[in-house]
């Protein structure tokens, strides 16, 4: 038993407490190269979101430095450094604005404004996300901790996903869609603020060597302010994670209503329109027209599928035609359809005399 547990020992494998933080603090300033290259990996995101291409945005990812600063913040907390603290706040926060005015100049050149799935896919965060960037970041740090780093830093820049969002932002703002521009930003802060914090909790447990502040007070507010900010990230997760189950349940029965249910002889389905956000649900019907009997007794199964309160409507596409509703519409199309008959006669006895003309003239000149 005791060499099992001695396989998840950290004792052999730990880097030097100073080596390590000298090396985040390096990575948090953004200045010469540094900026350049976050300049261009914002750009190469932005390319990505805009054409919708995954290895695109994953490149990016790796390219981009950003996660220097937001580490830099995990180790300030940890040590209670108020000098590297205060750096990577600044860098970060410096970092994030050129990333979001890059963004928004590229979106706003951009001829491409449709939002791809690799946009949507950022809008919409909840607590999975919040998992993510913890479990991302603790396996970040703890490889930059260890003498064996392997391939986990690029890992993590992938999974944690900094730079799509910001992008996303930006889009939002350059389109004037704050709805993508606020959901992008909460999953920024997201990201930020967790692998911070498993930041901060992975040093705590190494040990690193912690500078006490000359007033044991500010330590404790600085710790309060720390654990507010998680908290008020974490909250709103809770809520957006808990809606995307249940919308994956409204999905899941709304399928399984279709499937069974909707099965009409001389019917079939040619298009469905599924609202979580208004609990409805639009089918539309190509074929012979469907009695009412069968729409009311369609809308009682919704029940059997735990979709009480669920609005269903019908539509039935060219069948609609023999409502009476639609006989002026029907008429009108019918008479357009003679008269373009008659028109294409006149035109095919015309040619048929210009054809004979030509004869005559023929023999006349023979």
């Amino acid at each position: 038993m005791n060499n099992i547990f001695d396989n998840f020992r950290l004792n052999n494998e730990k880097e030097n407490h100073q080596t390590v933080i000298e090396s985040i603090d390096k990575g948090v300033v953004f200045k010469g190269a540094n900026l350049w290259i976050l300049v261009f990996a914002i750009f190469i995101a932005s390319l990505g979101l805009n054409v919708n291409s995954t290895a695109v945005i994953i490149g990016a990812m790796l390219v981009s430095p950003i996660m220097g600063p937001i580490m830099g913040l995990g180790l300030g907390m940890a040590i209670n450094d108020l000098t590297l603290l205060r750096k990577s706040l600044f860098n970060y926060l410096f970092a994030a604005l050129v990333g979001l005015a890059t963004s928004t100049l590229y979106f706003l050149l951009s001829p491409i404004n449709i939002a791809h799935s690799e946009i949507l896919a950022r809008t919409s965060p909840n607590i999975y996300d919040v998992l993510i960037a913890f479990f991302g970041g603790l396996a970040g740090v703890l490889a930059t901790s260890t003498k064996q780093k392997g391939n986990v830093i690029p890992g993590v820049a992938i999974a944690t996903a900094l730079m799509p969002p910001l992008c996303t932002a930006g889009y939002g703002l350059a389109t004037i869609q704050f709805e993508f521009l606020f959901g992008a930003l909460y999953l920024f802060l997201i990201n930020t603020v967790f692998i911070a914090l498993s930041t901060f909790i992975t040093l705590r447990f190494l040990r690193y060597p912690i500078k006490h502040l000359p007033n044991p007070k500010d330590d404790i507010n600085l710790r309060r302010i720390f654990w507010v900010i998680v908290v008020l990230t974490f909250l709103p997760s809770i809520y957006f994670g808990y809606m995307l189950v249940k919308k994956n349940e409204f999905n899941v029965q709304v399928h399984k209503f279709i499937a069974n249910e909707t099965n009409f002889t001389e019917d079939y389905l040619l298009n469905k329109k599924i609202d979580f956000k208004n609990q409805e649900i639009i089918l539309t019907f190509g074929g012979r027209k469907i009695k009412q009997e069968e729409i009311d007794t369609l809308k009682t199964k919704l029940k059997d599928y735990n979709l009480l309160g669920v609005t269903l409507e019908v539509k039935q596409g060219f069948a609609m035609l023999e409502d009476d509703n639609n006989n002026v519409q029907f008429n009108q199309m019918a008479f357009a359809l003679q008269a373009m008959e008659s028109e294409l006669k006149n035109l095919h006895s015309k040619l048929d005399s210009l054809k004979s003309d030509s004869v005559n003239v023929n023999n006349i000149s023979r």
